[in-house]
């Protein structure tokens, strides 16, 4: 942790950055604007979603590539628009989201504001209220996590607190849905009276924009105001504990880092236990679909009609489902992570390791995710609250081969290389290192410039019980958003490939994807690829496990396009046990050792794709990582295989 050289507190206070020119979203109608403003782990994110349930929207900052987030609460006959702003130490901006907070905040877009405190280190979390203070805003304090502050035997005596600052104080646990009215309540207070905080700390405003040494003043003015405030209105019992035990490891110790990949790992294989029941009706929802498809062709209705539906409609469902059920295990055990207050930890442990490539310490949970799944990864990136570094985190962790790959290559290197099939996944290890970071080399610099590469600075939460309540409700809700987002991604990856593969006469000669392969062969081969393996890669776009289905259905004899179409769209198509022989009958070893680099570097699948454009909300930047992984898996290919003909 890092703080202020005026004091031990960790904090944010900056110089400024130039003007400030951050533009706000346009607002929905409603009654007034409510801006949610606290330092990360505050709560707000629970409130928000608590308040707005699915009344909400999240998109990117006009001209930033910031997540903003924003709903309707209705209190009464009023409703309010709720918008959550970055978190953020203080109104003096270290990074682009920070910029986005100080610049709303003091525009005067918010009728009124929330600003969040921790109940149970109240010195510290109320630093944004002083650094608010003495704006014309009215005003309202959260001053949340008080269960926690019990436990900690701690006592806030929050009406003196009000009484002080002329404004409303609510004492809350933000996902005690008990309490919203009071916050309602306050809301319309704080907005009919016009209440902004009485006698707030004498600071230069600004001067804090030319001098840096009035930062450091006013950092000083601000926590005495803050020690004045709370003078009497918070005790503290003299048996409340001091020292977690379970931090001599977590953060204390050489097993620390073993430690947290170690829980990291748990929690992903945890997650497969609420995932499994919804990824299992995504399965029956695509069988119903072949279901569907048989039945209509029974009846005399075109073949093409019922491919459609099998292959596109219901497995575009299908792949939406599974994927919605993956997230939602994603986050409801990381969930519990972060409420529990152990999130914090693990960026504390890898800070300095990640910080390396530009990022951040919580960087290194989904990068272990995309061992097993690509779009847990995916998914897990949020946790990182820098927009750039979760970007640069997607776009490094989509070099990580997922479990799916590995239920393709070793088939393939055993039956070409026998006893040198573990040299193959050696250099699969080697060039997925290096693929990171020639990805972090060619993507940190836009998304995360060497400037704006910034120590940690955080405040480490204490450990509490978690709401489960809350916990499911958001996990749910944020599912929900992603499915909607996602399922048009996925749905045009299955109708492209569905077009490509499909053929009227059930021959694979018959198909679009036959001819384009036969006709670009030539140019295909000089990537290692015949037209076989390059339509393997190309129908893997949509989901990995497709690989072998469709190598089976055109090396097997089975040779049929609907083969391809079944293996591309659901991975299920029936696979010869003895795939690997057939296919080093048709083709050589350095074809076969280019395919499976070209394969292992391709683009990870279609839900990763959806998954990566639900969270970062920028089609350019997810375009760019779809082309970076292409071109670089045709380039390992055409290495490879010209290095290995040297040697074949």
């Amino acid at each position: 942790m890092m703080g202020c050289e005026a004091c031990s507190a960790p904090c944010k206070e900056a110089t400024g950055q130039g003007s400030r020119t951050t533009s706000t979203p346009k607002r929905p109608t409603a009654d007034a604007v409510v801006a949610l403003i606290g330092q990360p782990n505050s709560g707000k994110s629970t409130l928000f979603n608590g308040l707005t349930g699915a009344r909400q929207h999240v998109g990117n900052w006009p001209g930033k590539t910031v997540e903003f987030k924003s709903g309707i609460y209705r209190f009464g006959k009023k409703s309010f628009e709720i918008v959550d702003l970055p978190g953020s130490y203080a109104l003096a901006p270290n990074s682009a989201e920070e910029e986005v907070t100080c610049t709303y905040a003091t525009s005067g877009a918010a009728d009124v504001a929330l600003i969040f405190a921790d109940a149970s280190q109240l010195e510290r979390s109320l630093y944004m209220l002083a650094s608010f203070a003495g704006t014309d805003c009215p005003t309202v304090l959260i001053v949340n996590m008080m269960d926690v502050a019990q436990r900690q035997g701690k006592t806030v005596d929050c009406s003196l607190l009000e009484q002080r600052l002329g404004i409303p104080v609510v004492p809350m646990v933000a996902s005690d849905r008990s309490r919203y009215d009071t916050v309602g309540e306050a809301i319309e207070k704080a907005l009919n009276q016009h209440l902004i905080v009485r006698n707030p700390p004498a600071v230069d405003r600004e001067a804090e924009e030319t001098q840096p040494e009035a930062v450091q003043q006013n950092a000083t003015v601000r926590f005495r105001w803050i020690e004045h405030l709370l003078e009497g209105a918070v005790t503290e019992s003299s048996s409340a504990p001091r020292l977690s035990k379970f931090d001599r490891i977590a953060i204390g110790s050489k097993l620390s880092k073993p430690f947290t990949i170690l829980m990291i790992l748990v929690g992903f294989l945890l997650a497969f236990v609420p995932a499994m029941p919804v990824m299992a009706i995504g399965g029956a929802v695509s069988s119903l679909g072949q279901e569907v498809a048989i039945l209509l062709t029974g009846t005399g209705a075109p073949d093409a009609v019922g491919s459609f539906l099998s292959g596109v409609v219901f497995n575009s469902l299908c792949f939406g489902i599974m994927m919605v059920g993956y997230v939602l295990g994603i986050n409801l055990v990381f969930g519990i992570y972060e409420e529990v207050g152990y999130m914090a930890r693990i960026s504390y442990v890898f800070d300095n390791t990640m910080a390396r490539f530009g990022l951040q310490g919580k960087s290194v949970m989904p990068f272990l995710m995309c061992l097993g799944c690509t779009m847990g990864g995916v998914s897990g990136s949020r946790v990182v609250d820098s927009w750039g570094q979760r970007m640069l985190t997607v776009a490094m962790a989509w070099a990580i081969p997922c479990a799916s790959t590995w239920g393709v290559v070793p088939v393939l290197a055993v039956a070409f290389f026998g006893w040198g099939a573990p040299l193959v996944v050696v250099a699969i290890f080697a060039v997925t290192l290096l693929l990171m970071w020639i990805a972090g080399k060619v993507f940190g610099p836009r998304l995360v410039p060497a400037d704006a590469r910034k120590g940690l600075v955080m405040e480490m939460p204490p450990y509490h019980k978690p709401r489960l309540g809350g916990i499911v409700r958001t996990a749910c809700l944020k599912s929900w958003q992603m499915f909607k987002r996602a399922i048009k991604v996925v749905a045009v990856f299955a109708f492209v490939i569905w077009l490509l593969t499909y053929s009227p006469t059930g021959g694979v000669e018959g198909s679009l994807l036959y001819a384009i392969g036969k006709a670009i062969e030539p140019i295909t081969l000089f990537f290692g690829l015949t037209w076989q393996t390059f339509t393997a890669w190309l129908c893997a776009l949509v989901i990995k496990e497709s690989a072998l289905g469709v190598l089976s259905g055109l090396f097997a004899g089975t040779g049929t396009a609907n083969a391809a179409v079944i293996g591309a769209a659901t991975g299920t198509a029936v696979v010869a046990g003895n795939i690997g022989e057939l296919m080093a009958q048709a083709i050589s070893a350095p074809a076969a050792l280019a395919f499976i680099f070209a394969f292992t570097f391709n683009v990870p699948c279609s839900a990763s794709v959806s998954a990566t454009y639900a969270e970062v909300h920028s089609m350019k930047w997810t375009v760019a990582i779809i082309a970076f992984y292409i071109v670089a898996s045709l380039l390992l290919g055409c290495v490879v295989y010209h290095v290995a003909l040297l040697f074949f």
